[in-house]
């Protein structure tokens, strides 16, 4: 079965077009799914039945695996099923009866407003990196890409004087405005510090060694400057991507514009944001009426 499920990995990067993300999460669920069926002697795909399926499924479970990861998993076996019965390989699609468990969705971690300010006040301006900092952790927060779009962006993707970037994942792009906190700081990067860092390429943020900035740099950078800020969380760029979107939601921004900027497919994903609103609602509340502590 691994020789199908390295045509199927092919079919993901030059075909689908998917994410680096995501082809990698579906080849890491999709070799699991070969070494538990080798273990018990079943190579051929034409062999497997539903009830085998289930068996699978148990078995992750019984190991204790979240729901949410299980979920996961459900959807690459169905999309390798499918991806093999429109080949012919299979006649049946035994995967149909698969069900996902049911994840509760929680709001996730996010930072204060009081320790974002916090954060981006630690480089100091003065080095060309610390400049670069600043303006890759500004950007960050205020358009809340995702990082790998963040280290992807090219100096033409910036459009200063109209105040947004161009951001591009696999398949589609969207243009996001960035407030002015972000726009000095990305303006003092390109006018002061970019020439020096890039070596005449024409992606916008480099390393100190003149080549494109990493995922693995910047989550880097980050921990650095949370460990100098003092903040005592676990702080990845994602966390600030569910701050920006967090933040903006308490705030009243209209939901369908946050799903808009995060470059969610369905709103359902921008919806665990309502939870932050609503617990603030619910702060606010007990903090003002009269007779909420009686």
């Amino acid at each position: 079965m691994i020789q199908q499920v390295d045509n199927y990995i092919d079919y993901l990067n030059n075909v689908k077009r998917a994410s680096n993300n995501t082809v990698a999460s579906y080849k890491r669920d999709l070799l699991k799914l070969c070494n538990y069926f080798d273990g018990i002697g079943c190579n051929n795909p034409t062999d497997i039945s539903a009830t085998d399926l289930s068996s699978y499924i148990i078995s992750l479970e019984k190991v204790g695996m979240s729901s949410a990861t299980i979920s996961r998993n459900i959807a690459s076996i169905k999309s390798f099923f499918m991806f093999m019965l429109k080949k012919g390989i299979i006649k049946e699609d035994c995967s149909e009866q698969l069900k996902p468990p049911k994840v509760e969705k929680k709001a996730p971690e996010v930072l204060t407003v009081e320790e974002v300010n916090l954060l981006l006040d630690q480089p100091s301006k003065v080095t060309p990196k610390e400049i670069r900092d600043k303006a890759m952790l500004e950007l960050l927060y205020a358009t809340g890409m995702r990082v790998s779009e963040l280290v992807s962006l090219k100096i033409e993707d910036v459009n200063l004087s109209m105040g947004y970037i161009c951001c591009r994942d696999s398949s589609k792009e969207r243009v996001i405005p960035i407030e002015n906190a972000a726009r000095v700081a990305l303006e003092n990067y390109i006018k002061n510090a970019r020439d020096n860092m890039c070596e005449g390429g024409n992606y916008l943020f480099a390393n100190l060694k003149g080549q494109p900035m990493t995922r693995q740099g910047f989550w880097k950078l980050i921990k650095a400057y949370a460990k100098r800020a003092g903040i005592n969380k676990d702080i990845t760029p994602h966390m600030i991507r569910h701050s920006f979107a967090s933040h903006l939601v308490i705030n009243g921004a209209d939901l369908k514009a946050v799903q808009e900027m995060l470059g969610h497919s369905d709103i359902s994903t921008t919806q665990i944001y309502l939870k932050s609103r609503q617990s603030r609602i619910k702060e606010e509340y007990d903090r003002a009426h009269p007779r909420a502590k009686a």
